[in-house]
């Protein structure tokens, strides 16, 4: 297993291991870190690069506003980096509306692409909720809502089991920079509808998965997602919510193997 790591005009990346290449992009207000369980198993054949967002972790974190293009972009300057000339995509939560909004861009640079925990066309009542996040940050209440944040992304018995990976993001939360957490927070409460008209453009062979307990990125959400997507599959998983790639990182791992092993679904 090899490893690398640095930061390319501003933005923090790291590589695990050799093989096909694969791209990993963490979800709003977390960073690079969060993949380490998943990464420690995809490596064992596969190159895996993950890097933190603009406005996250070690990456530059230039003014807002944010728009989503400015992630794609920024993907796309990462990919030109490392010179890679085409790789599979696995975006989490926001990730994976980024991830989606590079598939839609940069087509030809997808191989496979894997949404996990994704929002999609939120109801106007989760828009409102997700709105109303972005309004307490601004106000102040960004630490209070960290707590919350943690209660609905981890199962209780994950929790009591093991707090030691519970703490890194916490801790990642409560020292992120806020102007740039709210830019970014304002992107991923917005893109979803941005995206969801042409979602059924998307061509890359599609994995979409979520935790079938996941409050906010629901098993509702990806199961009208794939549904729109021409060649995708879903894949639920019982007794998760949104931390799938920290609590189930193993389970996690064999399912994305065997899609990206499988022979890629035919457009429907």
């Amino acid at each position: 297993m090899t490893l690398r790591e640095g930061s390319l005009r501003g933005t923090r990346f790291r590589i695990t291991g050799e093989g096909p290449p694969i791209i990993l992009i963490h979800g709003v207000g977390a960073d690079l870190e969060m993949w380490t369980p998943l990464a420690t198993h995809l490596a064992r054949h596969r190159r895996v690069i993950a890097y933190d967002m603009q406005g996250h972790g070690e990456s530059e974190k230039p003014a807002g506003p944010y728009a989503l293009a400015d992630f794609v972009r920024q993907l796309r300057r990462l990919a030109e980096d490392l010179a890679l000339s085409a790789f599979d995509l696995l975006g989490f939560s926001m990730g994976g509306l980024v991830a989606q909004g590079f598939a839609l861009e940069h087509p030809e640079l997808v191989n496979h692409l894997i949404l996990v925990n994704t929002v999609y066309d939120r109801n106007a009542e989760e828009r409102r909720a997700v709105m109303a996040r972005v309004t307490d940050a601004k106000s102040g209440e960004y630490a209070s809502g960290v707590e919350a944040a943690i209660e609905r992304w981890f199962t209780p018995a994950f929790v009591l089991a093991r707090p030691q990976l519970i703490e890194p993001v916490r801790r990642r939360m409560m020292t992120n920079d806020q102007p740039a957490y709210i830019a970014a927070y304002t992107v991923f409460a917005t893109a979803d509808a941005e995206l969801a008209p042409q979602v059924d453009q998307i061509q890359a062979p599609t994995l979409v998965i979520t935790g079938m307990e996941d409050r906010r990125s629901t098993a509702d959400m990806a199961a009208r997602l794939a549904a729109r997507l021409p060649r995708a599959r879903l894949q639920l998983l019982p007794g998760q919510r949104h931390m799938t790639p920290i609590e189930a990182p193993d389970r996690m791992a064999d399912i994305v193997d065997e899609f990206l092993d499988a022979p890629a679904p035919g457009a429907r």
